[in-house]
C-alpha cells in the first residue's frame, strides 16, 4: 500500500492507497475520498484501464474520481429552500453561478480500515462549519471501496448526526475507457427513458424531457461519435432485482464496461469531457447519483430527506468484460 500512518504523515492531494484483487487493481485517496484509478493486469503485466484515472492531485482533470456529496449536480443560483429556510450556497461553477458537486470532494477523510482489496474511509460534516457555507445540517459520511471477484464496489452510508431534518444527495464521478483514443468511436447504453432540460448555464430548467425518438435515448446501445454529452438522465429502467446498469463498449476490441447501481440511485449523469482544456473527450463519466442535478429545489427528483439519526445507504459496482 502507499498509505502510510496519519499521524506522521498527514493526508495531503497526493495521499493514495493501492488495492488489489487477482489481476484487478484500484488506486484510491482519503483526500475526497477519490477513486483515482481501476485497472487490470494482462497475463503479460500489460495494464488495460477501465477508469481514467491519474495519480497525484495536481494531475486531477475535470471532476475525475470524485464524490459528490451532500448534492451531485449543480444547483442553480447556489439558492434552495428546505422546511421553510432559504439558503445560499457558494456559487462555485465555472459554467455559470451555480453551486456544484458538494463539500467532501476536497476534503481529507479518515482511514478507517485498509486491507488488501478494501478500504474504508470516514469523514463529518458539521452544521456550525457549514452552515456559514449555506448547509446547516450535520453529516457523519463513509464510503467504501472494495474488489472481488466480481470487480470493483463502492458503497456510501450517510447518517444525519445532526438535531434537525437534512436533504441529502449522494453522487460519483467516474470517468471510463474502453481502450479507443477517443471517446467517440465506443458505443453508450443508458437505462433511462426522460433526461432534464438545462439552460444556458447548465442549469435544469425544471423539465423532464422524454428520451423516446430522440438522438439522446441511449436505451439500446448507440455509438458516441461527436454527440457532445452532458445530461442526467431519469426514469431509469431497472431488472429484477431492482437494478439499473448502464454500459459502455467498444465494438472493435469487444470491450464493455458495466455501472450497475441499486434503488438508492435514481438519475445517471453523463458526460464526454468537452470541456476538460488538455484532454477532451478522452473518456467517458457514468455518474451514479441518488438525486438529479439541482433536486434540492426539485425534491420530487430523488432528495432525500433525512431524519436525526436516520441513515442513508447504497451501493453501484463496475464489471469489466469482454464480448458482446
Amino acid at each position: 500500500m502507499l498509505y502510510s500512518d496519519p499521524m506522521t504523515n498527514p493526508t495531503t492531494p497526493d495521499t493514495e492507497i493501492a488495492l488489489s484483487f487477482g489481476n484487478q487493481r484500484a488506486v484510491v485517496s482519503p483526500w475526497g475520498a477519490s477513486l483515482r484509478r481501476y485497472y487490470l493486469v494482462d497475463a503479460g503485466g500489460k495494464e488495460i484501464d477501465i477508469v481514467w484515472g491519474y495519480s497525484g492531485g495536481s494531475q486531477k482533470k475535470g471532476g475525475q474520481g470524485d464524490v459528490l456529496i451532500p448534492f451531485p449536480g449543480r444547483i442553480a443560483e447556489g439558492r434552495y429552500t428546505f422546511d421553510g429556510e432559504q439558503l445560499q450556497l457558494e456559487r462555485n461553477d465555472k459554467e455559470g453561478p451555480n453551486a456544484i458537486h458538494g463539500f467532501v470532494r476536497n476534503l481529507p477523510w479518515q482511514v478507517a480500515r485498509a486491507e488488501a482489496g478494501c478500504v474504508v474511509f470516514n469523514v463529518r460534516l458539521e452544521a456550525g462549519e457549514y452552515g456559514r457555507k449555506g448547509y446547516p445540517f450535520s453529516l457523519a459520511i463513509q464510503v467504501t471501496y472494495g474488489l472481488d471477484d466480481q470487480g470493483l464496489s463502492c458503497s456510501f452510508d450517510v447518517r444525519n448526526s445532526g438535531t434537525r431534518p437534512a436533504p441529502v444527495g449522494v453522487g460519483f464521478h467516474p470517468y471510463f475507457t474502453v481502450g479507443s483514443t477517443m471517446i467517440d468511436e465506443a458505443e453508450a447504453r443508458i437505462p433511462a427513458s426522460g433526461f432534464l432540460e438545462f439552460n444556458d448555464r447548465l442549469a435544469p430548467t425544471g423539465k423532464v424531457l422524454a428520451a423516446s425518438g430522440t438522438e439522446w435515448d441511449c436505451r439500446d446501445y448507440r455509438r458516441i461519435g461527436s454527440k457532445k454529452f452532458n445530461h442526467c438522465y431519469v426514469h431509469l429502467e431497472r431488472d429484477a432485482e431492482g437494478m439499473a446498469t448502464a454500459s459502455l463498449r467498444h465494438a472493435v476490441n469487444g470491450r464493455v464496461i458495466e455501472v450497475t447501481m441499486d434503488r438508492s440511485f435514481s438519475a445517471i449523469v453523463v458526460y464526454t469531457g468537452d470541456a476538460i482544456a488538455d484532454a477532451p473527450r478522452r473518456a467517458f463519466a457514468i455518474e451514479p447519483m441518488t438525486c438529479a442535478s439541482d433536486a434540492f429545489n426539485h425534491p420530487e427528483w430523488g432528495l432525500k430527506r433525512l431524519l436525526p439519526g436516520e441513515p442513508f445507504t447504497g451501493r453501484y459496482t463496475i464489471r469489466h468484460r469482454t464480448g458482446t
